[in-house]
């Protein structure tokens, strides 16, 4: 038989254990070529730069609708 708690634990115990669990809303900053938020360190989706350099091709969002 596996372990077993011997006393209940108390809801404030509890919930200050579990106060570190919850979701942090994501960190944005802003693009420097076409200034739209993006996840630090990451391919702008919207221009595909990255450091000041284009290093993606980003098909026109009009032309993605139509196929």
């Amino acid at each position: 038989m596996g372990a077993v708690p011997k006393r209940k634990i108390q809801q404030g115990r509890r919930n200050r254990r579990r106060s570190h669990l919850a979701l942090k809303p994501r960190q944005l900053v802003l693009c420097p070529q076409c200034k739209e938020p993006h996840i630090p360190h990451h391919v702008c989706p919207n221009c595909g730069s990255y450091n000041g350099v284009q290093v993606v091709e980003i098909e026109d969002k009009s032309k993605r609708k139509k196929e």
